[in-house]
């Protein structure tokens, strides 16, 4: 049976158990998640770079493509609320594997697909796949990471997720996204079959947590989802981890959705719209692994103010930047460096929200709230686009968001400080 204090007082200060390893912040289960972080990134954006050629080719009418799009996002949603659910009965890396095998299996299916039905339900169940893949990335990297560095772990494995948006980018444009229509397929194959050559790495070398099997996990999933993540008193955080979550994935998934025609109409060719975004996830990608180990200590409070605020910042830049294209590369990097630091400072925060036994549900519970997030923010683009906002209109109207987002996530961090004191 699981501990009662493990369920009732809140969440520990420490991520890592007494069991957790010693040594350097970049071990062997950091690489391996990253691997895995960089192959979600590229299938998540798979979707996105292959239906110019895909419409066309299976004939979808604009109705069906959109609803293609939002299969993946249900998928996501669930996968993560039941994946990090599952972590919590059955362990992180036995979750993980499947879930990695389930993704990479149907996105290489998609590829095969002839029809809207059958491309509706490949994506639905890739979308389950890459949503349990998350929740355990996150476990994993912190709680078998040094005592007292989880937060740098997480940040660096979740800088994966940008640069795999990177290079699916790049794939596109070697899989001849502008020749026959069949061309769409390749991206799907790569996204799909590069995570089955990885599992049988993770399934031989990758550690499962030694700290969670410590804190019975069994008994953890047996105990009621909503004591797990509102009994104990962790209300209040569950509650600002949600919320924060939720605007900051608005932001981030707008700008994904809408920055390369916000750059268009400031005068940008689509070339130069498709290098600026490159380039803002190849800077998120890397600023969330240099910056990463900012995330552990009393430091992440501070840290936590400047990327929001810079956030903020840049957004107001990209809407009054000239139309030169090395001032908009420039902008770009820092915007990019900017948002995915955020998700990282609130990725690195879901972990210490949560003992260990339920930590897999609880932070399952954060990446369903951030996907739903996730769906608002491209609504919510095009909604302020068809109203007839102007590009940097659009893009100065999100900085009440990112305000809103560093208020819920200092005060967050503020709480988790003051429980450790």
């Amino acid at each position: 049976m699981l501990n009662h204090d493990a369920v009732a007082a809140p969440a520990n200060a420490s991520i890592a158990a007494p069991q957790a390893p010693a040594g350097g912040l970049i071990n062997r289960t950091t690489l391996l998640c990253l691997l895995v972080a960089v192959l979600e990134g590229v299938d998540l954006q798979a979707a996105g770079v292959a239906a110019p050629k895909l419409a066309p080719a299976l004939h979808l009418a604009p109705k069906e493509l959109g609803a293609f799009f939002s299969a993946g996002t249900i998928g996501l949603f669930l996968g993560a609320l039941v994946g990090g659910r599952l972590a919590d009965r059955f362990g992180r890396k036995a979750v993980l594997v499947v879930s990695v095998a389930l993704f990479g299996v149907f996105t290489a299916a998609t590829a095969l697909s002839s029809d809207f039905t059958t491309l509706f339900l490949m994506r639905l169940a890739t979308g389950l796949g890459l949503g349990g893949t998350l929740p355990n990335l996150v476990a994993l990297a912190a709680e078998n990471s040094p005592s007292g560095r989880s937060g740098g772990a997480v940040s660096l494995m979740y800088g994966g997720m940008p640069l795999g948006g990177a290079i699916v980018s790049l794939i596109a444009v070697f899989a001849g996204m502008g020749g026959g229509f069949d061309s769409w397929r390749t991206i799907f194959y790569v996204a799909g079959g590069a995570p089955l050559l990885v599992l049988p790495l993770l399934i031989r070398a990758l550690p499962d947590s030694q700290a969670f099997r410590a804190a019975a996990a069994d008994g953890g999933a047996r105990t009621g989802i909503l004591a797990i993540l509102f009994g104990g008193g962790r209300a209040v955080e569950t509650v600002l981890l949600w919320l924060a979550f939720f605007a900051t994935l608005m932001v981030l998934y707008l700008l994904l959705s809408w920055l390369p025609m916000l750059m268009t109409e400031r005068g940008f060719t689509k070339p130069q719209a498709a290098l600026i975004q490159v380039m803002l996830n190849i800077s998120g990608a890397i600023a969330c692994a240099v910056t990463g180990p900012l995330l552990d200590g009393p430091r992440r409070f501070g840290y936590a103010v400047t990327v929001f605020v810079g956030l903020a910042v840049f957004l107001v830049l990209l809407a009054v930047m000239p139309a030169n294209l090395t001032v908009a590369l420039l902008v770009g990097l820092g915007a990019g460096a900017m948002v995915l630091t955020t998700q990282a400072t609130l990725y690195a925060a879901a972990p210490a929200c949560y003992p260990t036994a339920i930590r897999g549900t609880g932070v399952g519970g954060a990446v369903a709230a951030g996907r739903l997030g996730s769906v608002v923010g491209p609504l919510l683009g095009g909604g302020l686009v068809q109203a007839g906002l102007s590009a940097p209109d659009l893009l100065l109207s999100l900085v009440p968001l990112v305000a809103v987002g560093g208020l819920l996530a200092v005060l967050l961090i503020r709480r988790q400080l003051r429980r450790q004191l």
